[in-house]
């Protein structure tokens, strides 16, 4: 047999019996070069990893060596779990509650979902028409993956929850960002979605209470919303709304899936995470027409099987802690006046009163970008927030700070003051 034989399994054999430096160098010659010719998944490799993911171990790091560090960067409570909702759980583990369940999830919590959307949201989905999910991105990603086709275009509104354009290109489809404007207080305007259209628009997302700015819909903004629609009737909605329950000064969401012209083209997606402080539970869920929810099953049993039982379990308990829930709303209040209050006394920093959701959208006066402004606040003023650009947030330079606890709020306007006044803007 030559050397030089290109044949893998006869190659393998002949350097099993020739044990030697030749041989060996040879071999990693010849494994080298295979390994140049491998290819990989290029839609998946041409996709950027999550801005907010990629930026935590840095910051997680540094705390380790520094305790002063403020991390305000993370995108989830910082309560426990309701009681009653973990009792459950672990009840339904010792009775053997760790099977197989029914693909679409189980029937109870489906039904307690499809009344809750009913009677809440005004949005009268079958049981049979919603599937619970691990988690509300998954959620998101079961819906694009079930309408979209290559080609297709999908709107989402700037600035946005970094997923959306990402898993639209997982999904085959194209992100088109429309990029609201701060100085306009982030309106949707129809002139705006008018000029993101085009035949192959398939999919427009749509995310209220709104991740990062904490806006919700404005009547004018549903206006818009469904003056497009109704000049667009083959696009399709999917409506992000896992902050619905953390609203202030008693404020009212509006579901774009109660409006009877609309329902049967608007995808709900929703989670447990945020309102009943459950994300590592991984229970989210969507509800959409017939025909979807079919496709979407498809997919389901051939990726996830089911969501965990015993989990579903638990959230279908926790869906009735609503003290709990209004116990972290009003909590989450309060910290949102502290950071209003003492923000007005930093010059060159402005913060509007978000409506829900629980993050500080705040705006620099600086000519510095928001990648830049970000790293200089860890390093310098040690506190850790999402650069603004990451949301699609080119215009001005915005950085997303969640409300931490209340100390850590205090701590970080104190640092935030001091970096401001030794020129941290300049």
């Amino acid at each position: 047999m030559k050397v030089n034989d290109k044949n893998n399994l006869q190659y393998h054999a002949f350097c099993r019996l020739n044990h030697n430096k030749i041989s060996i160098k040879m071999y990693g010659r010849y494994h080298k070069k295979e390994t140049k010719k491998m290819k990989y998944n290029k839609q998946v490799m041409g996709i950027a990893p999550s801005k907010s993911v990629a930026m935590l171990p840095k910051v997680q790091k540094m705390q380790k060596t520094d305790p002063e560090i403020i991390n305000m960067m993370a995108g989830e409570p910082d309560f426990d779990s309701s009681k009653p909702a973990c009792e459950e759980v672990t009840q339904q583990l010792m009775a053997g509650y760790n099977h197989y369940t029914e693909a679409k999830g189980n029937q109870d919590l489906r039904d307690a979902i499809a009344k809750k959307l009913k009677d809440e949201n005004n949005a009268p989905y079958s049981a049979d028409h919603i599937l619970i999910t691990p988690g509300g991105k998954y959620a998101v990603y079961l819906a694009m993956q079930a309408l979209l086709n290559p080609g297709d275009e999908v709107i989402w509104l700037t600035p946005g929850w970094v997923s959306y354009p990402s898993i639209t290109q997982l999904c085959g489809g194209t992100p088109v960002a429309v990029h609201l404007k701060y100085d306009e207080d982030y309106a949707i305007t129809y002139e705006a979605l008018e000029a993101a259209a085009s035949p192959n628009t398939k999919l427009l997302v749509i995310n209220y209470p709104n991740n990062p700015t904490g806006k919700i819909l404005s009547e004018r903004d549903l206006e818009a919303l469904t003056a497009f629609l109704r000049n667009h009737p083959d696009v399709f909605v999917l409506s992000d709304e896992v902050y619905e329950k953390i609203v202030y000064d008693d404020r009212k969401v509006v579901s774009i899936a109660s409006y009877p012209e609309f329902f049967d083209r608007v995808i709900v997606v929703n989670s447990f995470s945020k309102a009943f402080a459950m994300t590592g539970w991984r229970v989210g869920y969507i509800a959409c027409n017939a025909e979807i929810a079919d496709i979407a099953l498809k997919i389901f049993q051939h990726t996830i099987s089911c969501t965990s039982g015993f989990l579903q379990k638990g959230a279908l308990t926790a869906l009735s802690c609503t003290d709990k829930t209004e116990e972290m709303r009003r909590e989450f209040e309060h910290r949102r006046d502290i950071f209003l209050a003492g923000i007005q006394d930093i010059p060159g920093v402005e913060l509007k009163a978000p409506e829900g959701a629980f993050y500080a959208w705040v705006r620099f006066d600086t000519k510095k970008s928001s990648a830049r402004l970000a790293e200089e606040l860890l390093e310098k003023a040690k506190i850790a927030g999402l650069p603004g650009n990451a949301y699609g947030e080119e215009e001005k330079c915005c950085i997303r700070f969640s409300f931490a606890s209340e100390e850590e709020i205090r701590a970080m306007l104190r640092n935030l003051k001091r970096f401001v006044a030794e020129g941290g803007l300049e």
